[in-house]
């Protein structure tokens, strides 16, 4: 969950702390986050509800439990949970001024397909073992960025998947992301099992669309915006 050990900075201080988990799937929840409200004094649980349903997780874990079109605020933020063609939510917050965006699991999974040329109609994945439908699968997923605008259409930052795995055309979904809302930053995401290296493909779209964009080096990786 975090090979850099990271959350140790955070560890015992005085500022108020915002655990946000977007879906069960193990690469984005874990219960030991639960174990951090131990050393931070000020921490808040914002989860997606499909953790509960899933049973991942209790009703008392977390402090706020969302599904898409919820919304919560605080003193210090404002959460709006967004939709995903996958499980759970993403999230936009807002906060001193800030708009950010993660994207959880909402890609544009079946690009392969898509950019092969394949036709519209169901067709067997191996991998998932499973029939789909790539152009309905899009279609869905435009569909959501086409809700994301409702509530806004300009980020500071977004962290969005750019996961080698889906083979060719895997930066298509970042790519569309970007051609529909004003981005200030991209960060990729949901891209370590196929390398750092493999991230940096989006890079010259950002470029070409003067969007800056983090080229995450390392486990751990950080920056000042």
């Amino acid at each position: 969950m975090d090979p850099a050990d990271v959350m140790s900075g955070y560890m015992n201080t005085c500022k108020h702390v915002y655990v946000f988990s977007s879906h069960f799937h193990e690469d984005h929840f874990t219960k030991a986050i639960f174990k951090w409200k131990n050393s931070i004094p000020n921490i808040t649980y914002i989860l997606s509800k499909d953790i509960l349903k899933r049973r991942r997780a209790q009703k008392e874990d977390a402090d706020v439990w969302m599904t898409k079109g919820a919304v919560w605020e605080d003193e210090n933020l404002k959460v709006s949970a967004t939709g995903s063609n996958d499980s759970g939510v993403s999230w936009i917050v807002e906060t001193e001024g800030k708009t950010i965006f993660h994207a959880g699991d909402l890609c544009n999974w079946y690009a392969r397909f898509l950019v092969d040329g394949t036709p519209e109609g169901e067709v067997f994945s191996e991998e998932f073992g499973q029939y789909i439908n790539p152009v309905a699968e899009e279609k869905w997923f435009l569909g959501e960025l086409k809700d994301i605008r409702k509530i806004t259409d300009s980020f500071d930052l977004v962290m969005f998947p750019v996961d080698g795995r889906i083979g060719n055309g895997y930066t298509l979904g970042g790519r569309q992301f970007i051609e529909r809302l004003k981005v200030g930053m991209f960060v990729p995401m949901h891209f370590v099992m196929s390398g750092f290296e493999s991230a940096w493909r989006m890079e010259p779209f950002c470029k070409e669309k003067d969007v800056p964009f983090w080229c995450i080096g390392h486990e751990g990786d950080s920056i000042t915006i």
